[in-house]
């Protein structure tokens, strides 16, 4: 069955999308990004080298682009001037590339996403000819004006950045699902495969995740249950879960020919 990701004209195998930071050191980096399967990995650009910093280890000879999707990502930008200028910075290091994730963050302790300075940068990179996912608020109306302005994808939180707290409104995410025409990743919030793998039922194109998978106990083995994860969620949301019936059970065996009956 081909169902693939499209994302900016450009088809995925893999719809788990992975972060690059937290790790003990770029091999175990390397290790769990090939566990997981993941043919996107997200990169921020004001914590890690690649190629800014001439002299020090840089992450692309790790993870070389013509292997991987390089994802840049604005982590630690507070205002939609510098994750302009970080992604035009992201963009002449990349040479020309064009796909980038958005992320404008409205405080440093909750990491919650400033939607008006996010809605400002968005429009600016789009009209600037850049492919641009979004990093958002569970809000239907800022997800459709998102979408509308020309971005890419549109990621909305599951929980706040880091904290492993999982999908605390499905309810809002299916209301973005269902109005959207361009793919809704979940971003944030994710903590364990099962976390994933709802993302996935509820009907997300995708899920990003780093915290997950660089503090798990065995990163490693914890980004191949990602996959897995990520992989039966589609499998069961393609294929239809059971009507929900309250209060009524219904034999899985057939009841023709009891006897007695």
């Amino acid at each position: 069955m081909n169902d693939s990701l499209v994302i900016a004209g450009k088809s995925y195998g893999s719809r788990l999308l992975v972060g690059t930071g937290k790790y003990k050191d770029f091999d175990e980096t390397r290790a769990a990004i090939d566990a997981s399967g993941a043919e996107i990995v997200t990169v921020a650009i004001r914590r890690t080298n690649i190629g800014q910093n001439p002299g020090e280890p840089n992450l692309l000879d790790v993870l070389p682009p013509e292997r991987f999707t390089i994802l840049p990502n604005t982590a630690g930008c507070y205002t939609a001037d510098d994750a302009v200028r970080t992604l035009r910075l992201a963009r002449e290091l990349l040479d020309g590339h064009a796909l980038v994730k958005l992320e404008v963050l409205g405080d440093p302790k909750t990491l919650f996403p400033n939607m008006p300075e996010t809605l400002k940068a968005a429009e600016v990179l789009v009209k600037d000819g850049f492919d641009v996912m979004v990093y958002c608020a569970d809000d239907p109306i800022q997800a459709k004006m998102l979408e509308d302005m020309g971005c890419a994808a549109v990621m909305p939180l599951a929980s706040l950045i880091g904290s492993g707290m999982g999908i605390l409104n499905p309810w809002n995410l299916r209301l973005i699902i269902d109005q959207a025409k361009v793919p809704v990743l979940v971003d944030a919030g994710v903590g364990t495969a099962s976390d994933a793998a709802i993302a996935m039922e509820l009907g997300c194109d995708g899920v990003l995740m780093n915290t997950a998978i660089a503090h798990a106990q065995n990163p490693v083995l914890m980004a191949s249950a990602m996959k897995k994860a990520v992989e039966c969620g589609r499998e069961a949301f393609l294929a239809g879960r059971m009507p929900r019936k309250f209060y009524s059970a219904d034999p899985s065996s057939p009841t023709s020919g009891l006897i007695g009956s």
